[in-house]
């Protein structure tokens, strides 16, 4: 019997606990910083959703108070963070680098899920290889003195790790962190699924072949809401979104594999992910899978 890749990698996929989680924006829908108490109303609001979601990715550290603000909310809601540090323009990295001793110096660094060294640089062509790697190497060299053991690596597009001039960012990295979109890839709805399985395997295999056995994560992938029809072909709408969803968090496919949904809210944005709409209440998958 021929199996879809999605099929065949279901049967074969471990039984082993995951980590599940969303991205988050620091802003609110009117362009403002989020306060302590905006990002405890966001951590909250996450967790009283259906399944168990502790973990959630921020973009930022220095950038609108992101950590200052966000930290002793997660610890009030114990939510575990995954960190990003931005590595473009010195000062820019070096104030992000700042934030984040400073938040540990006061709070410590229990509530650090993860840290990512820059997100997608390597896909928008902002820096080189083997520069992320040395940055990877830095923070992770600060951390570490600071006694934080949690894992530290970088976000990109799946279509970038799978370059091979970017193999000094793999070698570098304690883990991987995939993003995969199947509707900005121009995918009907109803193949979305195996095709985004299809990224997530030559992924894997290629930066095992680089790495043996450097963990994969999955930091970004989603279906919009509401937007454009993307090439013709890629739908948005609440309907489809669920489906998305429910195709891969809902079944066996990604149960090995720490994943961190795209995203939580984001209303006003075009095209908008967000699962949770305007009015605060989940626009799909209202029930635990």
């Amino acid at each position: 019997m021929k199996l879809s890749v999605a099929s065949s990698l279901a049967l074969a996929a471990p039984a082993l606990a995951a980590l599940r989680g969303f991205n988050s924006a620091a802003t609110n829908p009117d362009g403002s910083c989020k306060s302590v108490s905006d990002w405890q109303n966001t951590f909250s609001r996450i967790q009283a959703a259906p399944g168990s979601f502790k973990t959630v990715r921020v973009y930022a550290a220095s950038d609108c108070n992101t950590l200052a603000n966000a930290v002793p909310a997660a610890i009030n809601t114990k939510t575990k963070l995954i960190v990003g540090i931005w590595t473009e323009d010195e000062t820019h990295y070096g104030n992000e680098k700042q934030a984040l001793l400073n938040v540990m110096s006061t709070f410590g660094h229990d509530w650090i899920q993860a840290i990512t060294v820059g997100s997608e640089d390597l896909y928008r062509g902002d820096t080189s290889a083997s520069a992320l790697a040395a940055q990877i190497y830095d923070v992770r060299g600060m951390v570490r003195a600071q006694g934080v053991k949690a894992p530290v690596g970088h976000v990109d597009t799946w279509t970038a790790w799978v370059n091979p001039g970017n193999n000094d960012v793999i070698k570098a990295a304690d883990f991987v962190g995939m993003d995969a979109y199947p509707y900005f890839q121009a995918i009907p709805i109803d193949n979305a699924v195996n095709v985004f399985m299809q990224n997530l395997t030559a992924t894997r295999n290629y930066v095992h072949s680089v790495k043996s056995k450097v963990p994969l994560w999955i930091t970004e992938t989603g279906w919009p809401v509401h937007g454009a029809t993307y090439g013709g072909v890629s739908v948005a709408s609440p309907a489809n979104a669920r489906r998305y969803w429910r195709g891969l968090m809902c079944s066996n496919l990604l149960k090995d594999v720490n994943v961190f949904w795209y995203m939580d809210e984001d209303y006003w944005m075009k095209p908008s992910f967000g699962m949770i709409g305007k009015d605060g209440k989940r626009v799909y998958d209202q029930s635990k899978c």
